[in-house]
This record gives C-alpha cells, sequence and structure tokens, in this order.
C-alpha cells in the first residue's frame, strides 16, 4: 500500500491593507476557539477591537493602530480553528508580510498572546504617529525589474519598501518624491507605476521614530526560541536567536521587505504546501506569481478554514 508523503506545511500571515469588515465574524459566531480570541484581544487592549474587525466603518478598521491588531488577532483565530478541525499538524515553516511576521512569531510561541497582541498595537501606534509626522507615500511598480527600480529609488531620492513578487516592487518616501518617481517610471522600464492608498510612507527613512522607539518595547517582551522556523523580512532568512529577532523586528519597520526570498527560503526549507492565514488572498496571488506550480490554499473564513483543514488531514 503506498502512503501519500505528508505535506510540509508553511503559514503565510497577512500584512496590513488585507483587512475587511467582517473579517474574523463567522469564525468566532461558528467556533469557540476563535472567539475566545477576540474576546481576550479586547479586554487586553481594553477597547471594543472585535466590533471594529466585525462591523467597521472601514475607516475606522483601517487606521494602522486598529487594523495592525485586527489582522494579528484574525490571524492567530483563523490557525486556532484550523488546528482544532485538522489536528496539531507540524509545520514546516512561517513567514508574515511585514505586520504578519509578529503574528507569525506569536503562532510558533516566541512571544505569548498577551504580549504580542500588545506588541502590535505599539507598533501601529508608533507607525501612526511617524505617519501624521511626515508627508510620505508608496507606489507600487508592476512589470519591473529590480535592479531598475532601485535605480530609480536611487536617483529620485526614495526607498524601495516591499519586494513582493516577481515584477511587483514597492517604492517608499516623500509624497512629492513618490509622485515623481512614479512619473518617470516609464522612463527606467518600469511598465506601470500606481500610487497606493496609505496613511504613509512604511518601510522608508520616514519611519524613524518608530523605529526608535519600537526598539525599547521590543526588548521588554519576554521571548522564547519560535517552535518552528520563522523567516524575517529583512534578510529572507530564518531567525535564530533573541537578539536577532529582536533586530529583525526593529529593522523591519524602516527596512524592505524581501517578500519573495522570504517564500524562495521557505521552499527551499521543502515546504510543498503553503497556508494564507488573513481575510483574502493576497499573499497567494503573490506566491503564485513567484512559482505557479506551487499548491497554496487561503483559509481566512469558515469554509476556507474547512476546506483546508480536509486538505491537511489528506
Amino acid at each position: 500500500m503506498v502512503h501519500r508523503m505528508a505535506n510540509k506545511i508553511a503559514m503565510l500571515f497577512s500584512g496590513q491593507g488585507a483587512q475587511v469588515v467582517g473579517m474574523g465574524k463567522g469564525l468566532a459566531g461558528e467556533f469557540p476557539a476563535a472567539a475566545g480570541l477576540f474576546r481576550r484581544a479586547d479586554e487586553i487592549l481594553g477597547r471594543n477591537l472585535s466590533q471594529i474587525a466585525w462591523n467597521g466603518p472601514i475607516e475606522e478598521l483601517t487606521k494602522t493602530s486598529n487594523c495592525q491588531p485586527a489582522l494579528c488577532v484574525h490571524g492567530l483565530a483563523s490557525l486556532a480553528v484550523l488546528r482544532e478541525l485538522a489536528g496539531d499538524f507540524p509545520v514546516g515553516g512561517a513567514a508574515g508580510l511585514s505586520l504578519g511576521e509578529l503574528t507569525g512569531h506569536a503562532a510558533a510561541e516566541t512571544f505569548t498572546f498577551e504580549d504580542g497582541l500588545r506588541l502590535v498595537q505599539k507598533r501601529g501606534e508608533l507607525m501612526e504617529e511617524a505617519c501624521a509626522a511626515t508627508v510620505g507615500g508608496m507606489a507600487a511598480m508592476i512589470g519591473a525589474d529590480e535592479n531598475a527600480v532601485r535605480q530609480l529609488a536611487d536617483d529620485e531620492d526614495v526607498d524601495v519598501a516591499n519586494i513582493n513578487s516577481p515584477g511587483q516592487i514597492v517604492i517608499s518616501g516623500e509624497l512629492a518624491k513618490v509622485e515623481a518617481a512614479a512619473a518617470v517610471a516609464k522612463e527606467h522600464g518600469i511598465r506601470r507605476a500606481t500610487m497606493l492608498n496609505v496613511a504613509g510612507a512604511y518601510h522608508s527613512r520616514l519611519m524613524d521614530s518608530a523605529y526608535q522607539k519600537l526598539g525599547p518595547a521590543l526588548l521588554e517582551v519576554q521571548m522564547q526560541l519560535p517552535r518552528f522556523p520563522v523567516i524575517s523580512n529583512v534578510t529572507g532568512r530564518e531567525v535564530k536567536t533573541l537578539p536577532e529577532i529582536r533586530q529583525t523586528l526593529q529593522d523591519q519597520v524602516t527596512s524592505t521587505v524581501r517578500w519573495v526570498d522570504c517564500m524562495g527560503q521557505l521552499l527551499e526549507m521543502g515546504c510543498d504546501l503553503f497556508v494564507e492565514l488573513g481575510p483574502g488572498s493576497v499573499l497567494a496571488g503573490l506566491l503564485k506569481r513567484t512559482r505557479k506550480d506551487v499548491d497554496v490554499i487561503s483559509a481566512g473564513d469558515v469554509e476556507a478554514v474547512r476546506a483546508c483543514a480536509e486538505k491537511i488531514r489528506g
């Protein structure tokens, strides 16, 4: 009798921008494990975050200080339900886009749910402050070669914020400079430049105040080595020591998110089933553009988590 080789599972956690009103509501309605996490989050933060996530309005949910903790709780709630339905399956590795990296660490028990959520709340507040104190913007460069975008960023004095997939690279910096870069993108052989609807210049030097203040906050958080490999956005490699975890989570606020490298690392480690834990399927889409043949499933609502659990149980 031939047994199917069990998949080596990689978990992917959503970043800011993936939020939708209603996220987690169905999961919490049907599964006490999910409801419990949202309830605990409200208690820990001393405010009604679950109501904002479930009922909006979207303007309120999109605020950095709301959407970062909401996405964190939603990702962990999706995982809790998946574990309930699929058993305690082994995880080959995890990565999260920007904020999602902290959700990944919470999932790997680098820090507790409570400490992780407080840290995410702090990070969201610090980034919101930095946005308010600067006039920043971001733009996606579509159909772009990385070297061409780096050259453009150098010429226009902006930063490369995200390398999301081959042909999708995001630049970030002072709004006027980002707009100027977007205007001349075609001259650099970039097919299309699109300004993003964001509150500020994430993953750029304009986030320096958040970077400075996050360092001390990270030192206060009790941490242990992750239960499974967590890949850093900054290095595209697995983090292996506590000082490295603290440093990369701090650096991440102003550094390039090397998402393509993160995906490459998980593939190199032998991961062959990728599970996106968040609303929508942004990360699945990016991964498909990176590697067409890869097996990826998005699990952010009741139906999707059930389907994912069935697939894991094989």
